[in-house]
């Protein structure tokens, strides 16, 4: 019987529990002894430890240690109780029973995102195995760009021949670029004989003709509307394509209205008109998300998304199901560790063994009354609802439960009174007095939408949870130079600071309303940008002292040091582990170290800094798309393994500081050491200075080794090594200063770097 039979099981790894947990114990203890050790010496001495450290280095490093100690602890919530996750879509009710589904897609800018690859995103999801009269596809161009209008356009005229030919024949890639591209589909089509290759090649011959003309539009800039005046300044535009085509799904185009006098919100306000508009449009129960670069690269995510949906037992507080986010252009090195492995094969399934996964901004199914908190009870007065929902008679009336939407199954079109409403809910003053993006919807508090808005979810009662199939169901487009993933990585710690410092920091908002195991993992993500005073303290301070001489680790001979040594090698030996268990390998290991210091030295901290400002209002938000646009020499270096260093001052020459600074340190300490033979105090610093440097190779052959495009310019690393000097100089100094009257006064002549 196939109505009794689960549509889902649910596998909690208990042998990785087993081993989280243990691992736990044992490291948690170490960290115990650690900071008991620090804390005894600390009371034996306000001024100087044991007669030979100075405070304030010491008490730096310590800093260092308590934060790494506190994100640690609040990491270790992933890891209690990870599960997996199996669906059956071929037990689902027939098409008919199937709840509609809208799926929102998002653009900004042309020139970083380009046309072509947001209509393949745009068409694969058109193509979802799914009842297409029951699929609606919303674009949000938030450029009001008529060169996109245009190619939802050709796009649809193209789907015309796609929808049914992936249809009738089970195409099993979505996406025409993905499908064509590759040298065979896979799915056994290619055995289908002579009608189905004849087929093919029309629709390839019509995919090519629409890749020309989108070209062709891309260069001449497309198809011109003068009341689109700017990127930052246009009127609202809304547009149903295909209204009359029963067996499509529904495209729609959406431009909001944006003026410099209104504050627009960036993503999170888009996706709030896109609420609203398909809000009095389709109304489907259930949204899709997804990125313009992230395209559907399995027909059936739909299916496997209501696998979940649909089972009474958890569907009344199942907000979302999140699938992971997978890249078709990661090299097998990734030295950027774009492909994010720790964070969709570990963190999620940690996530998914408590109350859920938090929403991560695009390949996400949805539950619509999900984002309108409790303000669409029975009982609530109409006036109530205008106060937070906003003027729209409609859109309230689309709130009931009997709303009949403008566009239903029987492929009705727009009227031009509701045409008109539509301009509405997409202007920029309609939210004005309002509770959208504040109760309503996603949330505006933070750059980072997503996180902030899967908190309030989660501590409003509802649930969510993390389906991760072998086959991607999505693929999107990786960072694959520096730039791109420091620029990006900058606007993640900001918008996820400002989270930890603002009322819904998740260690104070949120014990209360949901699990505390499920608190620490948000609180994980909002507080690790603090990373960055960890990284610079074991990056300069120990250092300074290796240059002087000055011990701030127990000696080697000291059961003390075990200590040390132990929860070193205990972080680096867990995290090879889980690298290796997920499928990657020793190499994988050395990137995401590598990538955790680079990140922790500059994202994290100018991150950190733009969210305390913005805190204490010296600046506005800002929000810089990702660059999707290839650029062929930085796709070689990558796949070669290379960094491109091709970045801002700003962001390459700390790192460039810091390598240079330990270089020096390594240097000269290491000779000091091998002079005065005090291997038993200094062994330590020495042995963390080596290891920096390890890390830090590409960026020392960048400013050595390489002679191409992507090294790390000679004008930063002489500004940096000039900087570096200064930074030592004036830290030795300072030190000795310090220990003048305890310490050799050839101190000063030694440690001082020309």
């Amino acid at each position: 019987m196939e109505g009794s039979l689960p549509r889902h099981l649910c596998h909690v790894q208990k042998s990785s529990a087993i081993i989280n947990r243990f691992h736990a114990l044992i490291h948690s203890t170490a960290l115990i002894a650690l900071i008991y050790y620090r804390a005894s010496f600390l009371l034996q001495n306000t001024d100087t430890i044991s007669g030979h450290t100075p405070i304030i280095p010491w008490l730096l490093v310590f800093a260092g240690e308590l934060v790494l100690s506190f994100i640690w602890l609040l990491e270790q919530a992933y890891r209690w109780r990870p599960v997996t996750r199996a669906v059956f879509p071929e037990r689902l009710p027939e098409d008919k029973q199937l709840p509609s589904i809208d799926v929102f897609i998002c653009t900004v800018d042309p020139k970083k995102e380009p046309t072509l690859e947001v209509m393949n995103t745009v068409i694969s999801a058109m193509a979802l195995d799914y009842p297409p009269e029951k699929l609606h596809v919303y674009v949000s161009d938030d450029g009001g760009s008529s060169l996109t209008l245009y190619g939802m356009k050709e796009a649809w005229e193209f789907a015309r021949s796609w929808v049914p030919f992936c249809r009738t024949h089970g195409i099993k890639t979505p996406c025409p670029k993905a499908y064509f591209s590759s040298l065979e589909d896979g799915d056994g089509s290619e055995f289908l004989g002579t009608e189905f290759m004849a087929e093919r090649r029309r629709v390839q011959i019509e995919y090519e003709n629409f890749k020309a003309r989108l070209r062709t539009a891309s260069k001449e800039g497309g198809i011109r509307n003068e009341s689109m005046s700017s990127p930052r300044d246009h009127p609202a535009g809304v547009e149903v394509i295909g209204a009359d085509q029963v067996e499509m799904p529904l495209l729609v185009y959406v431009s909001r209205e944006k003026r410099p006098s209104h504050p627009h919100h960036f993503k999170a306000g888009a996706l709030n008109v896109l609420l609203r508009v398909s809000g009095i449009i389709s109304n489907s129960p259930y949204i899709l998300i997804l990125d313009c670069d992230m395209y559907c690269n399995d027909p059936t995510s739909a299916q496997k998304a209501m696998c979940f949906h649909l089972d009474p037992k958890i569907s009344p507080t199942l907000a979302f199901v999140q699938f992971p986010q997978r890249f078709h252009n990661i090299s097998k090195n990734d030295i950027y560790d774009s492909g994010l492995r720790s964070a969709f094969s570990i963190l999620l399934e940690g996530l998914d063994g408590l109350q859920g996964p938090i929403l991560c901004g695009t390949c996400f199914y949805i539950k619509r009354v999900a984002f309108y908190g409790s303000f669409i009870q029975d009982d609530i007065d109409i006036l109530k609802l205008r106060e937070s929902f906003g003027p729209s008679n409609e859109f309230i009336r689309s709130l009931g439960q009997n709303y009949k939407p403008s566009v239903s199954e029987d492929g009705n079109s727009l009227s031009t009174i509701q045409l008109q409403e539509t301009q509405l809910l997409a202007s920029c003053s309609y939210e004005n007095q309002t509770k959208w993006g504040k109760e309503v919807g996603f949330l505006y508090q933070s750059v980072v939408e997503d996180y902030l808005t899967g908190v309030i979810m989660h501590c409003r009662g509802w649930t969510s949870v993390y389906c991760n199939p072998s086959k991607p169901q999505f693929l999107g487009s990786g960072v694959t130079n520096m730039n791109d993933m420091l620029v990006q990585g900058t606007r993640w710690s900001s918008g996820l600071f400002d989270v930890a410092i603002s009322k819904f920091s998740p260690l104070i908002y949120g014990p209360l309303r949901m699990s505390i195991l499920e608190s620490f993992c948000y609180a994980y993500l909002a507080y690790f940008p603090l990373y960055f005073i960890s990284v610079w303290c074991f990056g300069i301070i120990p250092q300074l002292c290796l240059l002087n001489g000055i011990p701030l680790y127990p000696k080697v001979s000291d059961s003390f040091c075990m200590t040390f040594a132990f929860i070193f090698l205990s972080s680096l030996s867990k995290h090879l582990y889980e690298v290796l268990f997920t499928g990657g390998s020793f190499q994988t290991w050395m990137n995401e170290q590598r990538n955790w210091m680079i990140k922790s030295v500059t994202c994290h901290l100018y991150g950190s800094m733009d969210a305390i400002m913005k805190k204490i209002g010296m600046r506005e938000a800002s929000f810089l798309t990702t660059n999707k646009v290839v650029d062929d020499e930085q796709e070689k270096l990558y796949q070669m393994g290379k960094f491109d260093f091709r970045t801002s001052t700003a962001i390459l020459a700390p790192l460039v500081i810091l390598v240079i600074s330990n270089m020096v340190a390594f240097m000269v300490g290491l000779a000091r050491v091998i002079a005065a033979g005090n291997w038993d105090k200094m062994f330590v610093q020495v042995v963390l200075s080596f290891y920096i440097l390890i890390m830090s190779y590409p960026i020392v052959e960048g400013m050595i080794l390489r002679k191409d495009k992507g090294r790390v310019p000679p004008s930063i690393t002489l500004l940096s090594t000039v900087l570096a000097m200064v930074l030592l100089t004036l830290g030795s100094t300072a030190l000795c200063i310090k220990l003048y009257a305890e310490l050799d006064p050839v101190c000063i002549s030694i440690s001082i770097v020309p």
